[in-house]
């Protein structure tokens, strides 16, 4: 099984009924943004005074995070690092699973259309919804909660994904979602200030606006 973020949050962010992404241009930004926290939890991606840093020059062994470090060491900051790319971000996850057995592939049904995706053990996203829903719904406290779990909670709820978190459950658990989000600041403020920030980049980027 796949565990990096960028491929559970992929995979969290699946619908079958729409043989891909609930949103595409969304899940675009979702996948970005959970690479730039995996690399910081690596240790690969810091801040200075504001400024991303790249740390190290040796390759993480996943294609994917390492083009978002060279993208990181052209010096743009967490908002542009999450927008950058963004598609061909996306594209990669995919193939990523589809080589890995995960996802099923199959061509576009019009000429102009998206190539059709289809996960093919609907247990593992249902796994993976479980262990979100336990993190939002759990009375232990966040600094408890395991990170990577924090942290799709975190984009789950910033993007809008609600078979992860409902309309009401975004009202329901604000303040817990609140301090999962908050946690990125250890990391990174300025990584924190871009999840935060995900929902108008989201409609941002739906109007054209953002960089591809």
């Amino acid at each position: 099984m796949i565990d990096d973020l960028t491929c559970l949050m992929y995979l969290l962010a699946h619908d079958d009924a729409a043989e891909g992404p609930y949103d595409r241009s969304r899940t675009e930004l979702l996948v970005r943004a959970a690479a730039l926290v995996d690399l910081a939890l690596r240790g690969r991606l810091g801040e200075d005074g504001g400024t991303v840093i790249v740390s190290g020059t040796e390759p993480t062994g996943d294609p994917v995070l390492d083009g978002i470090l060279r993208d990181a060491a052209a010096g743009p900051g967490w908002k542009d690092l999450v927008r950058r790319h963004r598609r061909r971000t996306l594209t990669e996850v995919e193939d990523r699973l589809a080589a890995a057995g995960l996802l099923t592939v199959k061509a576009p049904r019009t000429r102009f259309g998206t190539r059709r995706l289809t996960v093919t053990d609907r247990a593992v996203p249902a796994a993976l919804r479980a262990r979100v829903s336990a993190a939002l719904h759990g009375d232990s406290p966040v600094r408890e909660v395991p990170a990577a779990d924090a942290v799709l909670l975190a984009l789950a709820a910033a993007g809008g994904v609600r078979s992860v978190v409902s309309r009401q459950d975004q009202k329901t658990f604000r303040a817990r979602i609140d301090a999962c989000t908050g946690s990125l600041a250890a990391l990174a403020p300025g990584l924190e200030k871009a999840v935060r920030a995900l929902p108008m980049t989201m409609i941002a980027a739906q109007g054209g606006m953002g960089g591809s």
